[in-house]
């Protein structure tokens, strides 16, 4: 994914009404590599606290 794509499920996924299935049609991609690239979804928040958010950190925390 890039940095943008990134950044809209983060935005996407800030609504209730949106879930990762459709987020993922939107934008391209399979539900696991939304899950890959927007980790704390695995830990039960859809809201962004201090995870990485681009690419390079992404793989950094890797």
């Amino acid at each position: 994914m890039t940095e943008e794509q990134i950044r809209n499920a983060r935005d996407l996924l800030t609504r209730p009404e949106n879930t990762v299935s459709s987020i993922a049609r939107l934008l391209g991609v399979s539900r696991s590599t939304i899950y890959k690239y927007v980790p704390e979804l695995t830990t039960g928040s859809r809201r962004a606290v201090e995870v990485p958010t681009t690419r390079t950190e992404i793989e950094a925390a890797e």
